[in-house]
């Protein structure tokens, strides 16, 4: 069972804010939470300051963690004194990927005011991200058959029509679909597909 973002209470460990991000495929996360200030969020956005970030830019490079006062890239935009203003004082990076060349990469940005992270506290911050990393793992036992009528239900098509589309009987859409939402761990078909769409799989 996968643990959610919100349950691992990451505000305890980075009281100033946090950004994380799970399992980026080509462009999007499967899962994030932006718990930063709403204000350096407003202004970041406004300024698109993402590409010029260098928190941004170390954890798409790297693997493992930094802490923002080692960084040696460079930050013409002043990003970091900009977030220092809204109390993103001290932060770490953590970035973890698949092994494989096209792996998925999750990543963490954690802030404090008062102090830099202590390296049992990056730790700790490291074995979270990771554990949430490998629990967004997609199943690899999904069958063609599977998909195909999880690929039907995502365009909006009712079992009757799958089992026609198919050319099998409702009772085997049905059983496609419980086996797959077991593989999934969904509660619904539509929830199923969403999470196979997510995953890269449909």
């Amino acid at each position: 069972m996968k643990d959610s973002i919100d349950s691992l209470d990451f505000s305890h460990l980075a009281p100033a804010g946090y950004y994380i991000a799970l399992r980026i495929g080509f462009a999007f996360p499967m899962e994030e939470v932006n718990a930063l200030p709403p204000a350096w969020v407003a202004e970041y956005t406004r300024d698109g300051l993402m590409l010029h970030d260098p928190v941004m830019r170390w954890v798409y490079a790297n693997d493992g963690s930094s802490r923002w006062s080692e960084f040696t890239i460079d930050d013409p935009r002043g990003v970091l004194g900009r977030a220092a203003e809204h109390g993103l004082c001290f932060g770490v990076a953590i970035s973890h990927s698949d092994e494989d060349s096209d792996g998925q990469r999750s990543f963490g940005s954690f802030a404090r005011n008062d102090r830099e992270f202590k390296v049992e506290e990056i730790r700790l911050l490291e074995t979270r991200l990771s554990a949430l990393h490998a629990s967004r793992l997609p199943p690899a036992n999904l069958t063609q058959a599977e998909l195909e009528a999880l690929r039907m239900v995502k365009n909006g098509l009712l079992m009757k029509q799958i089992a026609n589309e198919l050319g099998v009987t409702e009772g085997a859409v049905k059983q496609r679909l419980k086996n797959a939402k077991l593989k999934l761990k969904a509660k619904t078909s539509t929830q199923a597909a969403t999470l196979a769409t997510g995953y890269g799989l449909i």
